[in-house]
């Protein structure tokens, strides 16, 4: 079992920045793919962003990204720290959203939920315009 507990969310302006934490506990011994999804209100939850396994050798290690946020956020992983970040630049209100981390089945970055085996409680973020 792996618990998962996300930080950072709040309000900030469009324009601004937020960076995400996510904290894994349990048995998080090599740690496989990391994801966030969020979810808006009225709205199902989608992909954010990926990132695989830190036990994969460069350069076959890669991060996965929705459109929406390409250039804007990014993700990355401390090992050590068993966390996981999303750094969040050039937030827009639609960006607005709960933003939950996942752990995912595979080493690889993936962008779907049925690839995810456990999920955190989510942190909200608001983007006012």
């Amino acid at each position: 079992q792996v618990q998962l507990v996300e930080s950072g969310g709040g309000l900030v302006q469009a324009g601004g920045s937020l960076r995400l934490s996510c904290a894994a506990s349990g048995r998080t011994a090599s740690l496989p793919g990391m994801g966030w999804f969020r979810q808006a209100p009225g709205k199902e939850r989608e992909f954010v962003a990926a990132d695989s396994s830190l036990d994969i050798i460069s350069p076959r290690r890669d991060t996965l990204y929705a459109d929406s946020v390409k250039g804007r956020f990014t993700i990355s992983r401390d090992n050590a720290k068993n966390t996981v970040y999303l750094q969040m630049n050039s937030l827009k209100p639609e960006d607005t959203a709960v933003y939950t981390c996942a752990v995912a089945r595979y080493l690889a970055a993936r962008s779907l939920e049925k690839d995810y085996l456990y999920w955190g409680q989510g942190t909200q973020v608001t983007v006012s315009s």
